[in-house]
């Protein structure tokens, strides 16, 4: 449903107090079919003896001290005596309702059966009871507030109190269910992002406090498997670069045909190339803290260092904001997405720095076949490769793996789209 809340723990809330209001609408109508008939009966009862009290002292009063015993009645409790009138206009007693009609048969089974029941006469509300006196015809008008139920609107107000306390008590037990959970939410985001989390909090209710163990323990497995995989990445390419050394000096020293040194340099060269592509996938963030860096001045400062040695990088980097990253990290990523962007598109390669709504954005265009939509997450992952899009050329298929693993570490967003006129666009937003 479109209005109906997404989040867990406020269905939750709204079930609870779904329920707590059914229980309290339940409840409040047991009272009612309970208390009903009972007090129907007691309310007859209190008219009746009025009435009865009324008729036996005007019977029994001395004439002459009748009048006196009216006002007396109408000061000190509020009943009025009249006698009937041929041309009155009443307001008979409404008994469409359970409860009335149990109360006007009953005080018409203690008066009479000729018992005339009213709520106005006149024009002048009250409740009316009749009564004769011989064959004389008379009206006893009662407090209206001796007949209606004020008692069930105090009931009404615990009710109501009791509900708003049931809500309360339930809005609190979602309260402390959602820090919790909010809390691992956090922490496998910053799971998703590279980092490694803080320890959550192990107490609260038994559930919560199985839950919350159970991910620290993972976060410290999955901490010590990045370790051992990282050391393990690191001592390999550490020892296959020192025989990489003495096959290069030995070659440089070997007299021999020199297109054979030279494919076999290139050879020992890609073989480091891809090496230092396993460090770098291996260290990724190298411990580095973050810190405030001017990304427009790092982009300038890399692409002087290509034209330096001949590559034809056009630069576009405006002015941007200072973003909190970690340094080396981001520089290994731009110069990751350059030196692909000259493997695979020529030599028509651009880098571009500018602002963006609250992030600061790194595009590097090139002019190669581009990537299909429907192989970009793939070739985001280790080891992958697009040989057929990207002209068939060698490599590790580390390199967006690299960048994607550390834009994710920063929480920014890593698009590979095509460019206006053929081409790849590597669009890395970092946010501010």
């Amino acid at each position: 449903m479109r209005f109906f809340p997404r989040s867990l723990l406020w269905r939750n809330f709204v079930l609870i107090a779904a329920l707590i209001l059914l229980a309290v609408a339940a409840w409040f109508q047991l009272f009612r079919f309970s208390e009903r008939e009972p007090r129907a009966r007691q309310t007859a009862d209190l008219v009746a003896s009025v009435v009865n009290l009324t008729r036996v002292a005007l019977v029994t009063a001395q004439p002459d001290l009748r009048r006196e015993l009216l006002l007396e009645l109408q000061e000190q409790e509020g009943i009025r005596v009249y006698p009937a009138d041929p041309g009155e206009r009443i307001v008979p007693l409404a008994t469409d309702r359970t409860g009335t009609r149990i109360f006007a048969a009953e005080v018409r089974r203690q008066l009479g059966p000729d018992t005339r029941l009213a709520t106005e006469r006149d024009g002048l509300p009250g409740f009316w009871v009749s009564f004769r006196i011989d064959s004389d015809e008379y009206w006893v008008m009662l407090p209206r507030e001796r007949v209606e139920r004020a008692v069930a609107l105090r009931w009404l107000g615990w009710g109501a109190f009791v509900l708003v306390a049931a809500l309360a008590g339930a809005w609190l037990i979602v309260f402390r269910l959602r820090r919790p959970l909010r809390a691992l939410v956090g922490a496998a985001a910053d799971i998703g992002r590279g980092r490694v989390p803080a320890r959550l909090d192990e107490s609260g209710p038994e559930e919560i406090r199985t839950v919350s163990h159970a991910f620290n323990q993972m976060t410290r497995d999955l901490a010590r498997l990045e370790d051992d995989r990282a050391l393990i990445l690191a001592g390999v390419s550490h020892d296959l670069r020192t025989p990489l050394a003495r096959l290069r000096l030995g070659l440089e020293m070997s007299g021999g045909d020199a297109q054979l040194k030279s494919g076999m340099a290139a050879d020992i060269d890609e073989i480091d190339r891809i090496i230092g592509q396993f460090l770098d996938f291996a260290r990724a963030a190298g411990g580095e803290p973050p810190q405030p860096t001017d990304l427009a001045a790092m982009a300038r400062e890399i692409a002087a260092r290509y034209r330096d040695s001949g590559r034809a990088l056009t630069a576009e980097i405006g002015a941007a904001p200072e973003v909190v990253v970690r340094p080396m990290a981001v520089r290994r990523l731009v110069t990751n997405l350059v030196d692909n962007a000259f493997r695979y598109g020529g030599e028509d390669v651009r880098l571009r720095v500018a602002p963006g709504t609250r992030a600061v954005v790194v595009e590097v265009l090139d002019r190669g076949p581009g990537i299909p939509a429907d192989e970009v997450e793939r070739l985001k992952q280790p080891f992958t490769r697009l040989e057929t899009a990207r002209s068939g050329a060698g490599g590790s298929g580390l390199g967006l793996a690299i960048v994607d693993r550390i834009v994710r570490m920063h929480g920014g967003s890593f698009d590979l789209l095509p460019r206006d006129g053929g081409g790849l666009v590597a669009r890395v937003t970092f946010p501010l």
